[in-house]
């Protein structure tokens, strides 16, 4: 089921023309975006009710879901689903609180009466995605709302699509994950019209955000590419990937389980296994059509599973593979190998990376504690997943006496001097001009 591509008896500088990638033409997607962006800005709520139509097939009798939906939809979750959000809940939230926060102030004194000093703050207003196609992602409320109110951010809006099946309102599931986060504002609007809503607000329906998050389809992707500049975004993430570092010691089962888990998400996701085990790769092979052929989203995986964007990829040894894998920059890496730590600290382009036979993806997509918003398509050799991190400005705040002004005055006007920038120099020279 899976293409093989043989790297054994190659050496090169750079792997990553020769790996397995999906097409993802956001461009092309913007071109359509653009007129729904422009129509929700000038048209409003008629402008999201059009498109909800158009889009979803419905039209929500709220576009922001009522309080009682809320506490309805809780009130119905099943026991043991609501057992497992809060799981998930507690740990992506212990995870925030002690290693990914930073100090709130930090200062340094240069020389005498000269401080800088640096101050995280949280951005005021986020309006969070949550997907709702093929599959409707409760666990991205989390992955996106809990780094958010660790940071502080003091108004949280979460947008997901209406679904017809449910009269119009977010899939249920969405819906209890809020109420259970005290998310109160919540709106039944989905797509690219739900990024536009949240860069440009709509009068007496929801108020301009500072900062969208959260993954999407290509329109949404093309909307946050479109609208950065007039509102903040976290990433252009594209459809989710998977690779497999694996030798001989790995279980082809749990290889095979993995690399499906993945490709369930999307007819567009990859799945690749880096090994160099021929043997591994038989049997990997083997596995995945055997576990394939007996899921629900058969149909769905066979098409992300032969797609041009997953493979095998068979290396020489495990040192090309880890430059394989350094190369390819997964979103999701798992290392299933003899001394699978020790590997791990080789990679130095992963978006997160799961160690050991017992660290599959689908824990970190649900209860790891970690993000499972990450970056997609090579962007983890420049950028990192969402964290309380992603919710902070860094503000510099300068504090200077005259005598730490005078200190270094002299400099300052010879430098603006060299810039041919006058006025620079007599801003410090007017503070300083009766002393010197």
């Amino acid at each position: 089921m899976l293409s093989v591509i043989d790297l054994t008896n190659q050496t090169l500088d750079d792997y990553s023309a020769v790996l397995p990638r999906g097409r993802f033409d956001v461009d092309h997607a913007v071109a359509t975006v653009r007129p729904i962006s422009e129509a929700v800005r000038d048209e409003g709520v008629d402008a999201l009710l059009r498109f909800s139509e158009q889009f979803d097939h419905v039209i929500p009798a709220d576009l922001r879901v009522p309080a009682e939906a809320l506490r309805a939809a809780l009130g119905e979750l099943d026991p043991k689903v609501r057992e497992a959000i809060e799981v998930s809940i507690e740990r992506r939230r212990k995870v925030c609180e002690q290693i990914e926060t930073e100090p709130q102030w930090r200062s340094v004194e240069l020389a005498p009466g000269a401080v800088v000093g640096n101050e995280m703050v949280p951005v005021r207003r986020v309006g969070l995605y949550v997907p709702g196609g093929l599959a409707p992602l409760a666990s991205s409320v989390v992955m996106n709302v809990v780094p958010a109110q660790v940071a502080g951010v003091s108004s949280l809006a979460v947008a997901t699509p209406p679904q017809a099946e449910f009269g119009g309102l977010p899939h249920p599931v969405t819906l209890a994950t809020c109420a259970l986060l005290g998310v109160d504002e919540v709106y039944a609007v989905g797509g690219a019209q739900a990024i536009a809503m949240f860069a440009h607000g709509v009068a007496g329906l929801c108020p301009r955000v500072d900062l969208v998050t959260g993954p999407g389809n290509i329109y949404v992707v093309a909307a946050k590419r479109l609208l950065r500049g007039v509102v903040g975004i976290d990433a252009e993430a594209g459809p989710t990937e998977i690779a497999v570092l694996a030798d001989d010691t790995a279980d082809p089962r749990f290889v095979a389980s993995d690399l499906i888990s993945q490709a369930e998400h999307d007819p567009m996701a990859g799945s690749v296994l880096i090994t160099p085990s021929r043997t591994l790769a038989e049997q990997v092979q083997a596995e995945v059509a055997a576990q394939v052929a007996a899921l629900a989203t058969a149909e769905r995986l066979t098409k992300a599973l032969t797609g041009e964007q997953s493979a095998i990829v068979l290396v020489k040894d495990l040192d090309q593979g880890v430059e394989v894998a350094n190369a390819y920059a997964a979103e999701h890496l798992e290392i299933q190998t003899s001394d699978a730590v020790q590997v791990a600290h080789r990679i130095h382009n992963a978006g997160a990376i799961f160690v050991g036979d017992y660290a599959p993806v689908p824990l970190g997509d649900y209860s790891a504690g970690s993000t499972h918003v990450l970056p997609t398509g090579s962007a983890a050799r420049y950028s990192s997943g969402l964290t309380v991190r992603s919710f902070m400005k860094s503000i510099h705040v300068i504090a200077y006496s005259r005598e730490g002004l005078a200190a270094i005055g002299e400099e300052i006007m010879n430098f603006a001097h060299a810039e041919n920038l006058p006025g620079h120099a007599a801003a410090i020279d007017v503070r300083l001009g009766e002393q010197r």
